[in-house]
């Protein structure tokens, strides 16, 4: 588990590729809104998708703000809640 981005409204956590783990086949990422308290996972041929829009992206050498509003496109994927323990 690798944190590769981190704002004030985001951050974004990069989970290896697992083999024996369905779910990480292809490596995962959890995308937390910080200010809306929820996350998702990201797992699968999604997550090779997301890889593939994060490096077109960063690529782009875009600011925070275009990082946030990219992360910002998977806010309705985000409905499980950050609790702290």
């Amino acid at each position: 588990m690798n944190m590769i981005y981190n704002s004030e409204q985001y951050s974004v956590v990069e989970f290896g590729v697992d083999r024996d783990l369905e779910a990480l086949r292809f490596g995962g990422y959890e995308i937390v809104d910080k200010a809306g308290r929820r996350e998702a996972f990201i797992g699968g041929k999604l997550a090779q998708s997301f890889r593939r829009d994060v490096n077109n992206l960063i690529a782009s050498e875009p600011t925070m703000e275009e990082i946030d509003d990219f992360l910002g496109s998977y806010d309705t994927m985000m409905n499980q809640p950050v609790v702290l323990h």
